[in-house]
């Protein structure tokens, strides 16, 4: 932000003394606004300099009141440069205390932002993963950066934020960092979290976001087809190590469980549900929602598979899991084997289950959102895409009822 300074050094002639000497001050203004102080300097009416600002002659006196004007102006310098550095707000108001040596210390928004941090890493496993710590973390590293390219600081003043810094915000991320659309609204979001909590704290007057608008861009969310599922599942791999990551693949398209929810998932919350079927009793890791799912015969078959796998008997989970880092690896060299042609990550799996086994084979989308632990229908509307084929058949049924009607009045008009 933009600011001014000035100094100009004066003399009262209002309160000259009887010896003819006026008291000298200095003025200071900040932005168009004045800071008027008394140096407890007083000076020979006839000897001020008005103009210059300064005391006439070489005298001994007249030298050493000109060089405490000097420090006084290096002073008003020195502070100006201090607060630029490290991205204060200059206002009559800040400045003013750092003058006067009030030390009521601005609100920085790096420092805000590690204090939601640090209690986002105090809630995790209560309100947060883990992974939203590593989010926010990067968020703070971004907004870091941003300062250092930007503004050549470490930190901000949170009352220097605008309109213009938000924009600005988000070029870096589209420029130096090349993130995505969607990513980028992802950092922005989190960097609008932060600010809103200095709203309600009343620490901001205004919003700096008033006016910036980005909206997220659909994106189509690949799934596997009923082909090339059963292509993975019928395959026979020639290691354990891509047989066991198959299974836990497999497993998660048939109940729609994220990479974290199966990691986590525990014998007892496999229970018998309405009318004696097993279900999956469990929450959400990320939402903390309850997930509800009666489970399909090949989820079955594979928690059978790995009943007795030690892995599973020490942990009491379902099944034996690697690190998500290394599932989407083994993943990738599944999709290779098994000549499938798209990036497979393991949250395929969950796009799978919404699509290609439920919504496709007419199950609900009420239905499917529940048992996806979703908090509302549209964030399942996000996830399942309904398959061609589905329109296709529905548009066939309809085109048969068409049909016979259209056969049933022809039957009636050669009756009549």
């Amino acid at each position: 932000m933009e600011h001014s300074i000035s100094l100009l050094f004066y003399i009262r002639k209002s309160k000259t003394t009887k010896e003819g000497l006026a008291p000298v001050y200095v003025r200071i203004t900040v932005n168009g606004n004045r800071i008027d102080q008394s140096l407890q300097k007083f000076v020979l009416v006839a000897r001020w300099d008005a103009a210059a600002g300064r005391v006439k002659g070489n005298n001994p006196e007249a030298k050493e009141l000109n060089t405490f004007l000097d420090a006084i102006r290096a002073k008003a310098l020195k502070m100006e440069r201090e607060m630029v550095q490290d991205g204060v707000c200059i206002t009559l108001e800040s400045f003013r205390e750092k003058w006067f040596g009030v030390h009521d210390r601005p609100r920085m928004l790096l420092e805000i932002f590690q204090e939601h941090n640090n209690q986002v890493t105090a809630l995790i496993g209560k309100e947060f993963a883990k992974a939203t710590l590593t989010r926010f973390n990067t968020s703070k590293d971004h907004v870091s950066a941003f300062l250092q390219w930007k503004y050549k600081i470490r930190d901000i003043d949170i009352n220097r934020l605008n309109f213009e810094f938000v924009s600005d915000y988000e070029f870096w991320l589209r420029t130096q960092k090349n993130c995505g659309h969607n990513t980028t609204l992802k950092y922005i979001a989190d960097l609008r979290k932060v600010i809103n909590t200095c709203i309600r704290k009343r620490w901001l007057v205004r919003d700096p976001f008033i006016g910036f608008k980005m909206t997220r861009h659909e994106v189509d969310k690949d799934f596997l087809t009923d082909e090339e599922l059963q292509t993975i599942f019928s395959k026979d791999f020639e290691t354990d190590r891509l047989n066991q990551v198959r299974d836990v693949f497999i497993f998660s398209c048939f109940t729609g469980l994220a990479y974290a929810d199966v990691q986590k998932l525990k014998r007892t919350e496999v229970a018998r549900g309405i009318e004696g079927d097993y279900w999956v009793f469990t929450k959400r890791q990320k939402t903390e929602t309850a997930s509800r799912i009666p489970l399909l015969p090949v989820p079955l078959q594979i928690i059978e598979k790995y009943k007795d796998h030690p892995a599973c008997i020490n942990s009491g989970k379902i099944l034996p899991i690697p690190s998500n880092q290394k599932m989407n690896a083994y993943l990738k060299e599944i999709a290779n084997i098994s000549k499938i042609h798209k990036n497979l990550t393991f949250h395929i799996a969950r796009h799978t289950f919404a699509t290609t086994v439920t919504l496709s084979n007419g199950v609900p989308m009420e239905s499917v959102s529940k048992m996806l632990g979703h908090k509302n229908l549209k964030t399942t509307q996000h996830y399942a895409k309904i398959l061609d084929r589905k329109v296709s058949d529905d548009m066939k049924l309809l085109r048969e009822k068409f049909t016979a009607k259209e056969n049933l009045n022809k039957q009636s008009k050669s009756i009549g």
